[in-house]
């Protein structure tokens, strides 16, 4: 079965040419798609703008018009590192709503996979305001209408941008049945994702955090990957993983300092693929957050893609050429945390 990809041009009239989460992000992914015969070996899925229901589920009607009244009045700030240009309140309606289109393609059995090319990010955006780059929080949104609109009890986010996806976890906290693994880099913005913030009342354990230190790099994604999700995944079973594909732990990056490589990033992809193929028929979508070095992002995207597809992948900038901290004793932490060492 075919792998999908959204993209909608909407995307780009979310916009600051002097910020770092600008237009040239996306444009530097399909410029690269584009020029690669992958592209013709993935299934297009067209975005809609998200219903307003499927919108309110996760963020306040009060913060959604705000966004609107700010794009519309010309723009703005929602915080420091947050802007509205005239086109953001267009573009995030689409982005949300194209991360549903690739879950409903995935579970409508259109595609076996797909990964949302979408625009602006998502996963620190809390209910009732913006912030870290992000309006509305497309995956969560997402999962959200998994459940409501496509009548799954189980869905498994997975988070490998270099930040903590804050506002992800704060709307399932409390929440048994949507599993939020989170690796990033600690201490880093937004200076949550805390080993030991784990969910509380019925979600008690539904957040599962893995901080790592500066300068970690593929050897500890794997591990946890290999030694924490795997084993919380097959206890929760999912019916969806839901992928926040981040691509800004990388060491080219700019705006953070891991040592994930490409190659590494595509192994962690490949994981998810073989956990999607045991726990949920295979039902994996991707969704686009961070990623700052332009050739980067590109690359890794491609490279995701071509593992979603079961197509040869290239890394062209090769591992990190610093060494790696231990991560023993947190990864032990973790698992301690999770009951993992039963």
């Amino acid at each position: 079965m075919a792998t999908g990809y959204v993209y909608d041009p909407l995307y780009l009239e979310h916009n600051s040419n002097y910020h770092p989460e600008n237009s040239r992000r996306l444009t530097a992914i399909m410029e690269a798609l584009e020029a690669s015969p992958l592209l013709g070996r993935l299934t297009a899925i067209a975005a809609a703008d998200v219903p307003r229901p499927a919108l309110e589920a996760v963020h306040q009607a009060g913060y959604v018009e705000r966004v609107r009244r700010g794009a519309e009045a010309g723009g703005g700030w929602l915080d420091a590192d947050t802007y509205l240009s005239p086109g953001s309140y267009r573009a995030a309606l689409r982005a949300a709503g194209g991360v549903c289109a690739a879950v409903h393609a995935v579970l409508q059995g259109q595609v076996e996979n797909a990964f949302a090319l979408v625009r602006p990010p998502g996963h620190h955006a809390l209910a009732g305001h913006g912030m870290g780059f992000c309006l509305f929080n497309n995956v969560a949104i997402a999962a959200r209408d998994a459940q409501r609109r496509g009548g799954l009890e189980r869905v498994l986010i997975v988070d490998f941008d270099v930040h903590h996806g804050n506002g992800t976890a704060e709307a399932f906290d409390d929440d048994p049945t949507v599993l939020y693994f989170s690796t990033h880099q600690s201490p880093h913005y937004p200076g949550t994702g805390g080993a030991e913030e784990a969910g509380h009342g019925a979600g008690a354990g539904s957040i599962v955090n893995v901080p790592l230190p500066a300068r970690a790099g593929d050897t500890a994604a794997r591990r946890a990957f290999e030694e924490i999700l795997t084993p919380v995944a097959r206890r929760f079973q999912p019916e969806l993983i839901l992928a926040s594909a981040g691509y800004d732990a990388h060491w080219r990056d700019p705006l953070a300092d891991l040592s994930f490589s490409i190659a590494g990033t595509a192994h962690l992809a490949q994981m998810l693929k073989d956990l999607a193929a045991e726990l949920c028929q295979g039902r994996l979508v991707l969704a686009l957050e961070g990623g700052y070095d332009h050739a980067v992002l590109a690359a890794g995207v491609l490279a995701s893609l071509a593992v979603l597809a079961g197509e040869p992948w290239h890394d062209p900038f090769g591992p990190s050429p610093r060494p790696e901290p231990e991560t023993d004793q947190l990864l032990a932490r973790v698992r301690a945390i999770h009951g993992l060492d039963a």
